[in-house]
């Protein structure tokens, strides 16, 4: 066991290390190309592409609740071991999504195109670049569901140097688009939309053929197994409301923000998710090497590794998050300046909730794959999908009482830690996940580790601007010292000894084949 548990952890972080690799090749990418773009585009259009591409993304409510189910499945089979089901499982995934994808543009192309055209606030004399936005985004997206097979069947082999390269090949493809659009030859927002669906198919062809020369499984052929075709269904069709609360939550949201505010609070919303993204990153791509092993791990038999995945998990992917966080956090005025030139209204404040919104959600990453894992999910997607629901109708009474954009993340928030606890619930029952552990050393901890991290950059910020000296100097060190501070804190607050050990150890060791 010992043995098993050794080799899954350095697969993990061997994973872990090339992903941050990707991320932060399109990290840099991403905040590069995003003030590009919204220079270029204006603030106007950028709000428009966003909100439009948010009506869009409204349909995959039904694709997201498979594209749960594929990959669950695929990562399954392999922990099992059972290659000819692996086989089965990828053509009947294949050929649902292309069925779902014929069905996501008849409902786009009649609500979609209705709902654009006679309910969104958007200029009479941007609303054909809007229609045409629409269109390229069906394609877009139609294409990106298509890839979801390809793209699981990656993670499920843990083969993260390929998905890395080719996220890579993506970033530099949405570089070459900030570039060559201030050369438009037409409408600039139109061209962006056909230079992204065009990013897209490059993709799409690229994932395809990788895993048509690396894995067998991946030679598509039309295959209909009415069996297999109803447990994925079964599973997504529970999963679907997870899906649908989802989606609601963040596109519905930004719909109605733009039914109360305009295009170009979208803009500031979208530039938000933008800082949100790249700091997001880290937490994602180490929960993207971390969440086969967890679902693995429970198709093995082995549950005892499967909590253990689940709880260090949860605090580690909360503690990545902070070191960024906090930073950006104390300092979102004079990081967005230097960044957009141009900072939409409502902007710093978007952000600053927003990242409060991915803290809470890191420590439940672990807990939904977890769950996910056991495939026991419809009364827990009954309760936690339900009470996700509230987001929608709760958020737009508040919009209706104090017309407040920022009180739609404000209202995720909260409702996110309520759905925290609802994991912790169904997870004691599911795999003997106990609850009190779970407080102690999941969100007590946490809750400690981030107050003491928030209070002392903020003390050490407030001391640092009475010297005088230039105003970017001062931000520089407040920006450094905030991550230096909660580098600390996480240290000796949020790890306990052992972690530590095995923390220097792992570095000891590292700085020893470096020198060598």
């Amino acid at each position: 066991m010992k043995s098993y548990t050794s080799d899954n952890r350095k697969q993990i972080a061997k994973n872990t290390f090339l992903l941050y690799i990707r991320m932060l090749f399109m990290m840099i990418v991403s905040l590069y190309t995003s003030r590009v773009i919204l220079n270029v585009l204006g603030v106007e259009d950028f709000g428009i592409y966003n909100v439009v591409g948010g009506v869009v993304a409204m349909f995959s409510v039904i694709s997201g609740a498979l594209s749960g189910s594929i990959s669950r499945f695929i990562t399954y089979e392999l922990g099992k071991g059972d290659s000819n089901k692996l086989t089965t499982i990828f053509s009947v995934s294949v050929t649902i999504q292309l069925l779902l994808s014929l069905i996501i543009i008849i409902l786009i192309e009649s609500i979609g195109v209705w709902f654009l055209n006679t309910k969104m606030t958007i200029p009479a004399n941007r609303i054909v670049a809007a229609n045409w936005v629409l269109q390229f985004s069906i394609i877009t997206f139609v294409i990106n569901l298509i890839s979801v097979p390809y793209n699981a069947t990656i993670i499920a082999h843990e083969k993260m140097s390929a998905f890395a390269y080719i996220s890579i090949l993506e970033a530099v493809g949405k570089l070459s688009i900030a570039l060559l659009i201030k050369w438009s030859p037409m409408d600039k927002l139109i061209y962006y939309a056909i230079l992204m669906c065009i990013v897209a198919i490059m993709i799409r062809f690229t994932y395809g053929h990788y895993c048509k020369k690396h894995f067998d499984e991946c030679a598509y052929h039309f295959l209909w197994d009415k069996d297999m075709f109803k447990k994925m269904l079964n599973f997504a069709g529970w999963n679907f409301i997870g899906a649908s609360a989802s989606i609601l939550r963040d596109q519905g949201g930004n719909i109605i923000i733009n039914l109360f505010s305009g295009p170009s609070v979208n803009a500031a919303r979208a530039v938000a998710f933008q800082v949100n993204n790249a700091i997001v990153g880290f937490v994602q791509n180490f929960m993207t090497a971390m969440n086969p092993q967890i679902t693995k791990s429970y198709a093995s038999g082995n549950k005892e590794f499967m909590r253990t995945l689940i709880i260090q998990g949860a605090r580690f992917s909360f503690y990545m998050l902070l070191l960024l966080s906090i930073p950006v956090f104390i300092n979102t005025q004079y990081i967005l300046e230097i960044w957009l030139k141009i900072v939409p209204d409502h902007s710093v404040n978007f952000v600053q909730l927003i990242l409060l919104f991915a803290l809470s959600e890191s420590i439940s990453n672990p807990l939904i794959t977890g769950m996910l894992a056991t495939g026991k999910i419809r009364n827990y997607q009954i309760v936690v999908g339900g009470i996700q629901m509230l987001n929608l109708p709760i958020s737009y009474i508040c919009l209706c009482l104090w017309s407040i954009p920022e009180s739609v993340i404000i209202v995720s928030i909260l409702i996110s830690q309520i759905c925290f606890f609802a994991r912790i619930c169904f997870l004691r029952k599911t795999i003997g996940l106990s609850l009190g552990f779970v407080l102690k050393y999941i969100y007590i901890n946490i809750f400690v580790t981030f107050t003491c991290a928030y209070l002392l950059s903020v003390a050490f910020k407030m001391v640092l601007f009475k010297v005088p000296m230039h105003e970017d100097i001062l931000f520089f060190l407040s920006i450094l010292s905030s991550l230096i501070i909660c580098v600390l804190v996480v240290l000796f607050i949020g790890l306990k000894k052992n972690e530590r050990l095995k923390l220097a150890d792992m570095f000891s060791k590292r700085f020893k084949l470096f020198s060598k």
